[in-house]
Formats: C-alpha cells, structure tokens, sequence
C-alpha cells in the first residue's frame, strides 16, 4: 500500500512540474524570411504569423509590400519604418534579426547597426568574419548580438565558417554578444551531425536557421523537420540542455512558391518536442 501511495505522489509531482514547465515555457519560433522569398515582406510576416511563428530574421533586398517595389534596405524611410512595424503588429510577429554583410569599416559598420535599433532588431548574422574586430566594437556600443552564419563546405579553402570548431576558436575570448546561427541543413550537407555542432558551440548559440535533411554528408532537399535523419528532436533536447535562450528561425527552401503547410508542420514538431527556456 505505501509502495503504491509513494508511486502515485511521485506521478503527481511529475505530472504537476510538467505542466509548471509547460507553462513558463516561451518559444522565440518563426523564420528566415528566405523561405517565402517568393513573396514580400509583407506577406512573409503573414504567413509566418498563419504557419504559428512569433519572430521573423530579414533578409535585405526583399520587396517590402505588393504595393511597395522598394527592397527592403538601409535607405528605408521613416514612413517605411513606420508601416512595416504596423504590419509587425498587426501580425503578433517581433522582428528580431536580419541576415547582411557587416563591412570592417567602422563608419559603415554603424550605418548598419543604426538601421537595426531604429527598426528595432535584436541581432544582426552574418558571415563577415574578417570584421569580427569591428563588429565586436559596433555590439558593444549598440547592444545588438551577432551571429555568424555558415554555408555548406566549399572547395574555397579560404572559407572556414561552416566548420563549427573554427567558429568556436574565432569566438574564444570575444564578447559574449557574438556567437554563431546554426544552420543545420549546411552542417548536415558539409558532414557534420548537427547536435555535435551544437554541442561544440554551447554557450555561443544566438540563432539557429534550424532544417532537417534525408541525408547527412550530401546536400539534399529541405525537409519537414521531424521527417528526416538529422535528429531535430534530439537537437531540441540538447538546446534545451543549454538553455538556449535565442531564436529558432525555420529556413524552408524548399516549394518556395506554396510552403506554407510545410512551415506550419514545422512549427507544430517544434512545439509538439520540445520548450526552449527563456
């Protein structure tokens, strides 16, 4: 009888800090805005808003509305600021980062740092590791992260970011607002399984443009995340071991002209697998 009175408290006390977790938990889920670069800015705020995101990552040069050409750039106005920030909001949608080159000069480094704040980003990624000496000056000046974003491994041996231990020896000794965005389709297309990736950068991770793959070690199609080889719901459990606290942006390049279904599967995997603390 006390064997059984014991096990049904301790089922309780489970029960009770499951649902004690589940309600503190908070996602910062959404997209790279490249995953509906068949559309505008606009109308990537709303699908992403439709698919159950609540953060979107730009990208520069995407139109802004269908009744805007303008691409979305450093020379926006004031008014376009103002318009875009109503759509954000009209949506539930935060806008929290932006892919874009960060050049080594400082004067135009703060340019685009400057645009960041005034259209109220959290962080900028990048892949301009030659200015990691000037970005690191610009994020402590603005308060606004960087994460280093890697493609797939080149035949240029001059490009090194898609290897996550050169990534973790650049960071070494850096601002803690620096860090990496992992992609998880390029690692998986360079060879590398992505939760080793993960784990070398703990503690630097500010983003991930998260994927799933049918293949690891060859770059193939994007995938609904849960459908592929890459192990996504071993990498969330392992982001939540870290306590990663950034922003997971789905990148779905695949059927970019009707996608919509597949990013709001994704979404749902995320949420149905795993909470990422705050």
């Amino acid at each position: 009888m006390l064997r059984s009175i014991a096990g049904a408290l301790a089922i309780l006390v489970l029960s009770c800090l499951q649902q004690a977790t589940a309600e503190t938990t908070h996602y910062h889920t959404g997209c790279q805005a490249y995953t509906f670069r068949n559309f505008t800015v606009y109308e990537a705020i709303e699908k992403i808003s439709g698919a159950g995101g609540t953060v979107i990552e730009f990208f520069l040069g995407q139109r802004l509305s269908p009744s805007d050409p303008q691409g979305l750039g450093l020379d926006i106005t004031d008014e376009q600021v103002a318009a875009l920030k109503a759509q954000l909001q009209k949506h539930h949608i935060q806008a929290t980062g932006c892919y874009t080159d960060i050049p080594g000069d400082e004067a135009a480094a703060r340019k685009i740092f400057t645009w960041a704040r005034k259209i109220g980003l959290k962080s900028l990624t990048t892949e301009s590791d030659d200015s990691i000496n000037t970005i690191e000056k610009m994020v402590k000046e603005f308060d606004i992260t960087v994460a280093f974003h890697e493609h797939k491994r080149s035949d240029n041996p001059a490009y090194k970011l898609w290897n996550p231990s050169y990534l973790a020896g650049l960071l070494k000794g850096r601002d803690p607002r620096i860090g990496a965005c992992a992609d998880t389709g390029h690692w998986a297309s360079s060879g590398i399984t992505p939760i080793l990736g993960l784990k070398e950068l703990e503690g630097r991770i500010i983003s991930l443009h998260l994927k799933d793959r049918a293949e690891i070690g060859r770059e193939t199609p994007d995938v609904v995340l849960g459908t592929g080889v890459t192990d996504v719901a071993g990498m969330l459990a392992e982001l939540g071991r870290q306590k990663f606290a950034g922003f997971l942006y789905i990148e779905y390049e695949s059927n970019p002209a009707n996608n919509a279904t597949e990013v709001k599967q994704c979404i749902e995997f995320i949420r149905s697998r795993q909470a990422l603390a705050k």
